[in-house]
């Protein structure tokens, strides 16, 4: 799995506007990269994100979710790891600072893993 460099930078940044709140969206793309964001209604506060599948639109494959953390703590919860389970593959966190560097990748287990940032 594949993920653009512009959607994560776009994900950072909507993380930074978001603080000190958390934000949550989709992971879409295809052929393995995932090259867009999904946003539906999302209901988010300093400790929490809870997005409202039921108004996803028919058609969209997808990968995973990207949610952020007002701390420095990329580590998921266990309401995090609840919801990996549900809805696709793979998972990031983006934390505080929200910096090309304070995000990590999971699996639906909440295990870590690694994907490749390209441009």
């Amino acid at each position: 799995m594949k993920i653009r460099r512009a959607v994560l930078r776009f994900a950072l940044e909507i993380a930074k506007e978001s603080y000190p709140n958390e934000f949550i969206a989709l992971l879409t793309g295809k052929k393995g990269i995932i090259e867009e964001l999904i946003f539906l209604p999302f209901q988010a506060g300093e400790t929490s994100a809870i997005i409202h599948m039921d108004m996803l639109p028919l058609g969209y494959k997808i990968y995973g979710t990207i949610h952020s953390h007002p701390s420095p703590n990329c580590k998921p919860s266990p309401q995090d790891i609840q919801m990996f389970m549900k809805y696709g593959s793979i998972h990031i966190i983006v934390c505080y600072p929200f910096t090309e560097d304070c995000w990590t990748c999971y699996d639906k287990n909440g295990n870590e893993i690694s994907i490749e940032v390209i441009d």
